[in-house]
């Protein structure tokens, strides 16, 4: 049998292709998928600097939601690629019910985003309550998500956005204060709150002398991605004298074990929250496979709020697709 997938191109490009459905390894089953969730590190395979781990599907996409085709439950699946399909092949300890709460298609954008806050916030980090944190892109995907669990845990939550009105947003979400990054002293100004006790980093490099001269003693700097660049120079002496830690981070690349455990957390700590409505998974927008590349666009333009789904089961008869949806 064949399927509907967005392949990516010799020079870079997402394009839509017929190939044949994935073939069942030891331990795996099937998932027809519903809808995938988009994130930056599908931006960076596209662009052939991210590479997926040997063994795992060239094609990207690190989330989807979807039926078992062995049981037909509502599943959703935390994936090393392979996303961007009607069809993944999945190891069975990677796959979670999905949540209460919320819809199929919007469950499509939980998993990658939860279980990248949980394992960093809460397995890497021990953040507690009456700590302060920073989280950097607080309307993003990552950052809408961690404002709100970091506040549920009971910490003050500082965060930085990409303009003026976003301030109000992330204000909204939970953020004790917010400041536009473009505009602010970020060292200062989070200096003048007295510091923070953990940084969820998506910046790197330029900003690590930044990062490390904000963090209180015994603080813990996350670093998650590389947006600013890949390296930077670090203030030593002040770290030691801080008795900091940097903790560098990825989810995709870690064993099946390993994920599996993060899993468990995610669905512990996060899935209650989801079905109380206590947390809201922000969606920016919906879209449908085909425009996998305008979705790109959108994380690579920034200042959306929240998550970009790509819907790839095909409509039911006289039914619509890719209605933009803010803050669903």
């Amino acid at each position: 049998m064949t399927m509907r997938a967005m392949t990516i191109t010799e020079d870079h490009r997402l394009e839509l292709a017929e190939l044949p459905e994935p073939v069942l390894a030891p331990g795996e089953v099937l998932v027809d998928v519903v809808a995938a969730g988009v994130n930056r590190a599908d931006l960076a395979q596209t662009a052939g600097k991210y590479p997926p781990p040997p063994g795992a599907s060239e094609l990207p996409g690190l989330e989807v939601s979807g039926h078992r085709r062995d049981t037909g439950e509502k599943v959703v699946a935390l994936l090393a690629g392979g996303g961007y399909a009607e069809v993944v092949a999945v190891p069975e300890e990677l796959l979670l019910p999905a949540p209460e709460g919320i819809g199929l298609v919007e469950a499509a954008g939980v998993v990658e985003v939860a279980a990248t806050v949980i394992s960093n916030l809460v397995l890497e980090a021990g953040l507690h309550e009456g700590e302060t944190i920073l989280i950097q892109g607080g309307t993003g995907g990552i950052g809408s998500v961690a404002i709100q669990i970091a506040r549920h845990l009971g910490a003050r939550v500082l965060t930085t956005v990409g303009s003026e009105e976003a301030i109000a947003t992330a204000r909204a979400l939970g953020a004790d204060m917010a400041w536009n990054r473009h505009t602010t002293d970020l060292l200062e100004a989070v200096r003048e709150t007295g510091g923070v006790d953990v940084i969820l980093d998506v910046v790197g490099g330029q900003a690590l002398a930044d990062h490390v001269g904000m963090l209180r003693e015994n603080g813990r700097l996350v670093i998650i991605g590389t947006l600013g660049g890949a390296s930077g120079e670090l203030p030593i002496g002040l770290l030691m004298s801080k008795r900091g830690r940097i903790i560098g981070t990825t989810l995709r690349s870690r064993p099946v074990e390993m994920k599996h455990g993060i899993l468990e957390a995610t669905q512990y700590l996060v899935w209650p929250l989801l079905a109380s409505g206590e947390l809201r998974i922000p969606i920016h927008t919906r879209l449908p496979l085909e425009q996998a590349a305008e979705a790109h666009d959108i994380l690579r333009t920034g200042g959306h709020l929240g998550k970009v789904i790509l819907e790839v089961a095909r409509p039911a008869e006289g039914t619509r697709r890719g209605r933009r949806r803010r803050g669903a």
